[in-house]
């Protein structure tokens, strides 16, 4: 996206509060799930504002594209392993509540860039 800088894409801003929020709530889990499902946890959330910065790096409109594709990917993996860290008592459905929130609201925003690529020919 020509003129536009990645930090000012709401998109990324909302990915980077996911990031910070998935650390938050990683961090209290146990100490011997760092190399599991922490790590990818935060791995998974990383590459989420990864992508976005990397696909607005990128000359053409559909490489972009390309790359918000692997950032919803990432929201949706994400999303499962929070599920996950419910299911096996890490965190509670109210913990993980506000970061569902995040991701759906981001989600939403990665859609209507791609369908604005798609609408722009």
């Amino acid at each position: 996206m020509p003129g536009k800088g990645v930090r000012d894409l709401v998109a990324w801003q909302k990915a980077m509060e996911l990031v910070t929020a998935v650390y938050g709530l990683t961090s209290g889990f146990p100490q011997e799930e760092r190399f599991g499902l922490t790590g990818q946890m935060r791995r998974a959330a990383v590459s989420i504002p990864s992508n976005i910065a990397e696909g607005q790096a990128r000359i053409s409109r559909a490489e972009f594209r390309q790359f918000l594709g692997i950032a919803k990917g990432s929201l949706r993996e994400v999303e499962t392993q929070l599920l996950i860290s419910v299911n096996v008592k890490f965190a509670t459905q109210a913990a993980i509540a506000p970061l569902i929130g995040l991701i759906a609201h981001a989600a939403s925003l990665i859609d209507g860039l791609m369908t604005s690529f798609s609408s722009r020919r």
